[in-house]
């Protein structure tokens, strides 16, 4: 899960214990305790915090939650990650779904019961309120965020990239020595 000498926190408690796919990649300083599914070549950047402890946190496959983000979740409002997902740095999903092949931007939050839907794009810093659904395709951006615009086939194909190219720096940080 981690390179030699550096260990990522994963706690179980009463509330719950995570599920880790052994190939998955956990970075040293990230936190991940309760209730938390990870699913094969997802990554776990340094220093982000999944919290499962009243509600399940689920994230699939070849997911990159990026350095700093946070997911957690509240009761009957999981936080939910479909596969190849990205979560760019300091991103937060909470109480939310991050459908198939969708991106959430840089510092960008996506609140309880809202919904961002396959290959969507919500832009750096942009708010998802409550309950809101980003539409498969779209470009969210605001605060609050509204839909600006379909995205171009060139989007598109960045957010399959950016998937793909996390999983592979993920290799590369397996084999960081730490000092």
């Amino acid at each position: 899960m981690s390179g030699s000498g550096g260990v990522p926190r994963i706690g179980s408690a009463a509330f719950g214990e995570p599920v880790i796919h052994p190939e998955a990649w956990i970075a040293p300083g990230a936190v991940v305790v309760g209730r938390v599914r990870i699913g094969a070549r997802s990554s776990v950047w340094y220093g982000s915090v999944l919290r499962a402890d009243t509600e399940d946190v689920v994230v699939g496959e070849r997911c990159n939650i990026q350095d700093l983000c946070c997911l957690h979740a509240d009761p009957g409002e999981p936080a939910v990650l479909g596969d190849g997902v990205s979560l760019g740095h300091k991103a937060m999903v909470h109480g939310a779904v991050v459908e198939d092949g969708a991106l959430v931007g840089i510092n960008a939050v996506v609140l309880g019961r809202a919904t961002v839907e396959s290959g969507a794009l919500v832009a750096a810093g942009a708010l998802v309120p409550p309950g809101k659904r980003v539409p498969a395709g779209t470009l969210w951006a605001g605060v609050p965020g509204r839909v600006i615009r379909e995205l171009t086939d060139a989007e598109r194909e960045n957010l399959v990239g950016t998937s793909e190219r996390y999983t592979d720096y993920a290799d590369q940080h397996r084999g960081v020595e730490w000092r």
